[in-house]
């Protein structure tokens, strides 16, 4: 899948959403899994597993994340990176296989008002990319609250300079760990 036809996907996934069912790697020549999609009012952030298709098979597993601001109506793609994945990308893990209930593994940001004239007064779309445990449903971002896919993979997008807290809920809402990444991006 070349890099036009991974926007062209993106875009698709920021208009319909993602999938109902999970993924499922390696089955049926698929190079491009959607893993999450956040959106925040005008700025969203896709990722997604990228599974090369090579001879030598030597290549492994890449997550990316991508971020977009809405202008006039249309996603315009700001920028985005990622890394290689983990063994078995999509099994979900407990919270002693990932050393807590929220892990984090990708972070990233991107100006979305690069056309301005002058140096200052940068707008920054931010984003996260988190592994989440098996006994978290839900994520809680200030009054947003995301679903955890079964596949455990998490985004979260904001526009403002401090980020938010992020809260990892249990079935019935209990709060099982929050994380705070505002030093994370600072260092950045």
């Amino acid at each position: 899948m070349n890099d036009n036809e991974v926007h062209a996907e993106c875009l698709r996934l920021l208009q319909d959403g993602l999938p109902e069912a999970a993924p499922a790697g390696g089955d049926g020549g698929l190079e491009f899994l959607p893993l999450g999609l956040d959106v925040d009012g005008d700025i969203a952030v896709v990722t997604f597993l990228r599974l090369p298709r090579t001879a030598a098979g030597n290549v492994p597993p890449f997550i990316e994340g991508w971020t977009f601001h809405r202008r006039d109506g249309e996603w315009m793609e700001l920028g985005g990176g990622g890394g290689c994945a983990i063994d078995e990308p999509l099994a979900r893990r407990s919270a002693d296989e990932l050393g807590g209930h929220l892990q984090r593994y990708g972070w990233g940001r991107t100006v979305r008002n690069a056309n301005r004239l002058l140096p200052w007064g940068a707008k920054w779309v931010s984003q996260v990319r988190l592994r989440v445990s098996a006994d978290v449903t839900h994520l809680r971002v200030g009054k947003r609250l995301l679903a955890v896919p079964p596949h455990g993979h998490t985004a979260v997008v904001w526009g403002a300079r401090r980020a938010p807290a992020i809260e990892a809920l249990d079935a019935d809402g209990s709060v099982l760990e929050t994380l705070s990444i505002d030093g994370v991006l600072a260092r950045a």
